[in-house]
């Protein structure tokens, strides 16, 4: 049985916050800060570039992939860190057109994460074969699924407003159409059960910075389901090299999924991660989603009850909604910027939503009656309406 005090113990958290922007950020882990601090000295200080063999800094990219390959109901070997997502979403993209050259439709929706889209935009534009990007509601993807479309790149949790899709249903859509799914699992890994193999999903690709808590700037991961890991990756950088350190002028694909590794990996983020995943070893992800769904519905009643002024952005159904809560309001700017100051903490998504992760393994119902307690008193005295609180800064 998972242990929710045990895994608040394991993140350090300023005292007197409210932290519901996990979505966006997770927390410091505790271990993460001598995790690092281990590999600074002890293996860069201590064994210096020796540490690239001695201390398995090579490794970690295969390594960190096939612990997190047990998060999302992948394989070993069908996993692999580094890089960018927005890189690891081209690779996935590049890949699946050129396992349907004849296809000329990449279907997306309106929810897709925006870097995504420019990332498609950009590689078909470059491309330059007559490709074309669609992008559709996210209720009327299912519809749009026609023998014209190469691939269906989608987000699993929209990240403004938390609606999720039905990955299996799609994924088995696309396939009868003889099309290829892309899933991006930037708001799902580590907030939920992910099952890529029982959906048959055969690329995704996402960050480790927000439910996985790897810290500001961690790298992203990438999945090719076992039957694709033949294609020649388009970013064909020199450590997914079949023989790195043979110095080749010619690139050769490495085997299987390693072909999907591009730069030199991070490896102080990585060893932050490491010490991330650790918190993992300890939690059932379905006990995680039914503490989730428990603490979202909480918020929602608590916020609809007392905040008339706002209205719900996400689905109803907690089944249809990720590990995130989204309320509209037409100044949410503002307002957002009202609750931080009050030691309350998510985030704004424009044009007007109000973003509310919900993270069990530190976040309880203490914190969520405190931050709907928190919005009703900004709301009601209209505490949000200040000058200072209407000021864009560069992050939102």
């Amino acid at each position: 049985m998972t242990d929710f005090i045990a895994t608040r113990a394991r993140f350090d958290l300023p005292e007197g916050i409210v932290y519901l922007d996990g979505n966006s950020l997770g927390p410091l882990p505790r271990a993460a800060a001598d995790r690092v601090a281990q590999t600074v000295t002890g293996e860069w200080g201590g064994q210096l570039i020796t540490a690239w063999n001695r201390a398995g800094w090579m490794d970690q990219p295969a390594r960190l992939g096939d612990r997190i390959a047990g998060l999302i109901g992948a394989a070993p070997g069908t996993v692999v860190t580094g890089d960018t997502l927005s890189l690891k979403v081209t690779q996935c993209l590049a890949a699946a057109l050129q396992l349907r050259p004849g296809r000329k439709v990449v279907l997306s929706d309106s929810g897709n994460f925006p870097s995504d889209l420019y990332m498609a935009q950009g590689l078909l534009s470059a491309l330059g074969q007559g490709h074309e990007l669609r992008i559709v509601d996210p209720e009327n993807v299912a519809q749009h699924i026609g023998e014209d479309v190469a691939a269906l790149m989608l987000t699993e949790v929209d990240y403004r407003t938390g609606r999720k899709h039905d990955m299996a249903a799609l994924t088995d859509k696309a396939h009868a159409a003889g099309a290829l799914a892309i899933w991006d699992l930037a708001h799902s890994a580590g907030a939920l059960p992910v099952d890529l193999t029982g959906a048959r999903a055969d690329f995704a690709a996402g960050c480790t910075y927000k439910f996985l808590n790897g810290g500001p700037g961690a790298p992203a991961f990438v999945y090719v389901a076992p039957q694709h890991q033949h294609v020649e990756p388009l970013l064909s950088g020199w450590l997914g090299h079949e023989a790195p350190f043979a110095f080749d002028p010619d690139y050769r694909p490495g085997p299987g999924i390693a072909r999907m590794r591009v730069g030199t990996p991070p490896v102080l983020q990585m060893a932050a991660l490491d010490a991330a995943l650790d918190i993992f070893d300890e939690v059932d992800m379905q006990v995680l989603r039914a503490r989730s769904m428990e603490l979202s519905e909480r918020l929602i009643a608590a916020v609809e009850s007392r905040c008339p002024e706002v209205t719900l952005a996400s689905p109803r159904d907690a089944n249809a909604r990720g590990s995130q809560v989204s309320f509209r309001h037409p100044e949410g700017y503002a307002v957002m910027q009202a609750l931080i100051s009050d030691g309350v903490i998510g985030d704004f998504r424009a044009p007007d939503i109000l973003r509310f992760g919900i993270t069990p393994l530190y976040i309880g119902e203490d914190e969520i009656d405190r931050a709907a307690e928190t919005l009703a008193r900004i709301l009601d005295s209209r505490a949000w309406d200040r000058p200072e609180f209407k000021r864009r800064a560069a992050v939102t």
